[in-house]
């Protein structure tokens, strides 16, 4: 039987990485992470399904399909962070790991941005790393389904 995925999933305007205030998220693009997470999954015996949406329905079906289909999930859920209780509810009805990744430090910036729906479920965040966020993820991911 073959290892189920880990669901990497990526929320609004993420699709715009490096084109969308590189000061703040950088100049590497969501191919550029997506490699990363690519070779990251591989060298620890992970595979990975990497997806992005603007839409927030759109990500609560992933979450939900991801109940069946994956092993983990590790979710940049972006702006719908600090909004989505809609998101929360989805990744509460999943059963596996759940890592939230922010490529800024969201505390070092504005109010609105210091509270978390997601961190409710996570079981790590990891917030202001850069992209090397999804491949310290992927690390925390192995860990815990070694368990």
């Amino acid at each position: 039987m073959p290892v189920k995925p880990v669901l990497i999933l990526n929320g609004p305007n993420l699709n715009l990485l490096g084109q969308r205030q590189p000061e703040v998220y950088g100049r590497e693009t969501l191919a550029d992470v997506e490699r990363l997470c690519a070779e990251t999954a591989s060298s620890l015996g992970l595979k990975t399904q990497f997806r992005q949406s603007n839409h927030e329905g759109a990500l609560v079906e992933m979450i939900h399909e991801a109940r069946a289909e994956a092993a983990a999930i590790v979710i940049n859920p972006a702006a719908y962070t600090h909004t989505s209780v809609a998101i929360l509810d989805a990744l509460n009805a999943f059963d596996g790991p759940v890592i939230e990744v922010h490529i800024s430090n969201v505390h070092k910036r504005e109010s609105f941005r210091h509270h978390s729906y997601v961190s409710a479920r996570a079981d790590a965040v990891i917030a202001g790393c850069g992209t090397q966020g999804y491949a310290l993820a992927l690390h925390r991911v192995a860990t815990l389904l070694k368990g």
